[in-house]
């Protein structure tokens, strides 16, 4: 699976690995946070360098289905119902900032992008009431929304609600011009560079697999924190969730799309030379925690062919996010970083706005400034209905750690005769440790089952031939490589650890 954004030639080279090892800041994860982040304090005369485990823009920002709106889903009624008035208005506002800064970027560097209306439309009378919830919420908040008996769909809806003059974007253009531009001001930003672990100090000391760098500051832009200061992935769900790219005979409709429905359904267009393609998206889940993701890709799928007759698939990919059990992005300083180390996590699928204000807010920090919705943002209090989901989330994190590990037991041994079938992967007990064993393009391969992070046990991802973990979403390759999450280490090679 590749997205419709990264299946191109890069543009973009790596730097070498430096041989000075001190900068200003080390900004660790080439996303979209980390590379304006990156370009703002390299712009303040800053000598800073991106450290980036895999390539640019390989995790969520380069899996997105690019929308840029203010508008997102029932995002805004649902923060409603945890804070106070005054909160609403300024995440709207962070968001405005966000979109702000990130269009003009784009109208300044001659990046292409595509104005359209945002809609949000229900197909139930449930949705319906929540529509209108979201509607006055948003008025509320100075959002300019308007309803709507037609949005264009080729189904029937009960309602849509609309805002005009929101975007659509192709995420890797702006992170390559990201990439150009931070260059241009003396930037590095170096791929293969996994940091294990950051040492607060004078200075910072960032540790990688390729040698110890240290930084006045340090900006943790992962899409959840690879340091457990301050137990973020306590506070995060993970959820994956699925897009396609399709050529869909005839006309189609112009806006960006969302359901408040679920199963939630995304739509939008993409302009290419041969014609417009139809992106959908959707169908989520929390990851590893799904029988068979690959379902999840079939349903959008068979949603996508069955409403858009003649449509041919040409990308399928996923994306991971992640949403605070409070609902509010977190970002600033993080805790027992000596006020040094910065992170930005938790946008919830709206990290087009939500990513840059991150950015716009952490490099106002380290350089001396604030805005007035960062302030507010900051000093909200946790309202008991978040404190309560956090209760939830972590309490079924312990019954599936716990179920997991009775399940392994129950499961047929794993011996070095195990050859699961092409595309498929086991767990069970090798010589009475946890194992995984695959069978992806003829290669059978056996790694440990217990997670890098905490040990949960991990499951087969059969859309993307992947190990995930289902405590706290870490994901690797079939032979244990890292991908993404809170692990900072690959998956031990043997299952049985070896004896001094």
């Amino acid at each position: 699976m590749k997205s419709l954004w990264l299946d191109r030639e890069s543009r973009f080279m790596s730097d070498s690995i430096p041989e000075e090892k001190h900068f200003d800041t080390i900004v660790v994860g080439a996303g979209l946070t980390g590379m304006v982040a990156a370009l703002l304090l390299s712009r303040s005369g800053q000598r800073v360098v991106v450290f980036e485990a895999r390539t640019l823009g390989a995790v969520t920002t380069g899996n997105t289905t690019g929308k840029l709106s203010l508008l997102q889903g029932g995002a805004l009624s649902a923060l409603r119902g945890q804070y106070s008035l005054k909160v609403v208005p300024a995440y709207v506002e962070a968001n405005k900032s966000g979109q702000a800064w990130l269009t003009q970027y784009m109208e300044q560097q001659g990046i292409p992008f595509q104005r359209r209306t945002a809609v949000t439309f229900a197909t139930t009378d449930d949705g319906g009431q929540r529509l209108r919830k979201e509607a006055a919420v948003s008025r509320d908040a100075g959002l300019d929304v308007h309803f709507s008996r037609d949005a264009g769909l080729p189904f029937p809806i009960v309602e849509a609600l609309e805002l005009e003059g929101q975007a659509q974007i192709h995420p890797m253009d702006v992170l390559e011009t990201l990439a150009r531009d931070i260059r241009g001001h003396g930037g590095l930003i170096v791929e293969g560079m996994q940091v294990e672990n950051v040492a607060s100090g004078q200075p910072m000391e960032v540790s990688t697999g390729k040698g110890t760098f240290t930084a006045d500051t340090v900006v943790i832009a992962t899409g959840t924190p690879i340091l457990d200061r301050g137990l973020y992935f306590a506070k995060l769900e993970p959820n994956r969730s699925y897009a396609a790219a399709l050529k869909v005979p005839g006309d189609l409709p112009t806006g960006m799309y969302l359901s408040i429905d679920s199963p939630t359904r995304s739509q939008r267009t993409h302009p290419t030379p041969e014609g417009e393609l139809l992106l959908v998206g959707g169908y989520g889940h929390t990851a590893g925690r799904a029988a068979s993701p690959k379902s999840h890709l079939d349903d959008l799928l068979g949603w996508a062919t069955r409403h858009y007759p003649g449509a041919e698939v040409t990308h399928t990919w996923s994306a991971q996010d992640y949403q605070a059990t409070n609902l509010m992005p977190f970002f600033g300083k993080l805790p027992r970083g000596h006020g040094r180390i910065f992170f930005g996590t938790g946008y919830n699928k709206w990290g087009m706005s939500n990513g840059v204000a991150a950015a716009l807010s952490i490099t106002s920090d380290i350089l001396g400034g604030q805005s007035d919705w960062a302030t507010t943002i900051h000093h909200r209090v946790t309202s008991p209905q978040g404190a309560l989901q956090a209760v939830r989330l972590n309490a079924s994190t312990t019954k599936r750690m716990v179920e997991d590990r009775a399940r392994i037991k129950a499961n047929p041994d794993i011996t070095d005769q195990t050859r699961p079938a092409e595309g498929t992967g086991v767990v069970g007990l090798y010589k009475g440790e946890p194992a995984a064993v695959s069978t992806v393009d003829g290669n059978v391969c056996m790694v440990s089952a217990r997670c890098s992070h905490l040990g949960g046990i991990v499951t087969w991802n059969d859309a993307e031939k992947s190990w995930d973990c289902p405590l706290h979403g870490s994901r690797f390759t079939p032979e244990g490589k890292y991908l993404e999450g809170p692990a900072t280490h690959h998956l031990q090679e043997s299952p049985v650890k070896k004896k001094d």
